[in-house]
């Protein structure tokens, strides 16, 4: 499978779909309902919830089952802000987060909040001295993804949490894109709230989970709700919640960061003899970088256009954020980090999965060498 999209999403375990499809069959209850039927499905999602937790190393009270990212998103950022409204009115966000975080932003705005969105450096990190600046007393939230979907950037989270120390400023993380690719342990305590998504983990779509500290003084979103502790509305996914729990599970126990480390660097090796001096390679500090995403541009090919070229050969890869596709601009990350326009259009990325073998990584360098060479040279 000449598939290279795996920051977009992931073909479901098969173990994650057996789960599915027992529990879509045997645990069909609504968790909500009183009776024994309910009570069993319950039971089940009690258990999900609590193996979740512990995974991440933090209370199952504060886990919430969610339809997926975007939509964890939409709850964490709208129900802090709102939580927090009579302390203050601004927020600030990462210049290079995910739609949907962009989208609530937006949204507050026309509620009266003021929002800042801090760039980032030639690495792909967050500036800390812009964001130390824009900090005020009217601050109340700031929401910084962990790693950056389209380079795999690495951001400095305790740094960030360092400057809101005793500022009563909660900080929010996207962290999509980091779990199931690293042990986020170590941060899941730093920050108040973070989302996760299930299909970007071999889990099933239409799933994932938000957590929140149970400690903070915090209202949903949407008041009267009736399910996940009032929290949202709608009957819980309880399959394909089981599936996610199992996909994370799976994860877990089998991190593989020699193997994205060594597909890494074999790709951007053959890169290097088939193109050299022709592309650019967009990405962090070698120690805050993960393997599996690459972002480049290759010199003199539009990266849409070589997306399509590429797709017309059998080989998926992606110019950003699915989520983004379709939209005129240039990628986010690379305008925050002020990359200029023609060479933003030239943007690609290319993530690996753990399917993801030496030879198929060679062998996509050598077609975007064919390809630029078909283009450049004709």
């Amino acid at each position: 499978m000449n598939y290279f999209d795996y920051a977009a999403t992931t073909p479901v375990d098969p173990e994650s779909l057996h789960v599915f499809r027992t529990v879509s069959e045997e645990f069909w209850g609504n968790p909500s309902s009183l009776h024994d039927i309910g009570g069993k499905a319950q039971q089940l999602l009690t258990k999900c919830r609590e193996k979740l937790a512990a995974m991440l190393g933090v209370p199952s009270k504060g886990i919430y089952f969610t339809s997926g990212g975007t939509e964890g998103n939409h709850l964490a950022l709208f129900t802090l802000a709102l939580s927090r409204q009579t302390k203050g009115k601004h927020i600030i966000i990462g210049g290079a987060e995910h739609s949907s975080l962009h989208s609530s932003a937006d949204f507050l705005q026309l509620l009266g909040f003021t929002v800042t969105k801090i760039t980032l450096n030639s690495q792909g990190q967050i500036d800390l001295q812009m964001l130390k600046e824009s900090l005020s007393e009217q601050t109340t939230v700031v929401s910084i993804g962990h790693v950056n979907g389209e380079i795999g950037s690495i951001q400095p989270l305790h740094s960030i949490k360092n400057l809101l120390s005793n500022r009563d400023i909660l900080l929010h993380s996207d962290m999509v894109q980091s779990f199931g690719k690293t042990d986020i342990k170590e941060y899941t305590t730093v920050v108040d709230s973070f989302t996760l998504s299930s299909h970007k983990i071999y889990g099933p779509k239409g799933v994932g989970a938000l957590y929140i500290n149970p400690a903070l003084d915090i209202n949903p979103m949407i008041p009267g709700q009736t399910h996940e502790d009032g929290f949202r509305g709608g009957t819980v996914n309880l399959p394909g919640i089981a599936g996610f729990v199992t996909a994370a599970d799976r994860c877990q126990q089998s991190f593989a960061p020699t193997h994205y480390m060594d597909l890494r660097a074999h790709f951007l090796s053959q890169l290097e003899v088939h193109l050299p001096g022709q592309y650019t390679i967009y990405q962090g500090p070698e120690d805050a970088q993960l393997p599996h995403v690459i972002g480049l541009g290759i010199h003199g090919l539009e990266g849409q256009w070589l997306m399509l070229e590429c797709n017309r050969q059998g080989i998926s890869i992606s110019t950003g954020s699915a989520c983004s596709a379709g939209l005129q601009g240039m990628s986010k990350t690379l305008a925050s980090m002020g990359v200029n326009q023609r060479a933003g259009k030239e943007f690609i990325r290319i993530s690996f999965g753990r399917d993801t073998r030496e030879e198929q990584a060679g062998a996509l360098a050598n077609t975007l060498h064919n390809i630029h060479s078909a283009h450049i040279y004709p």
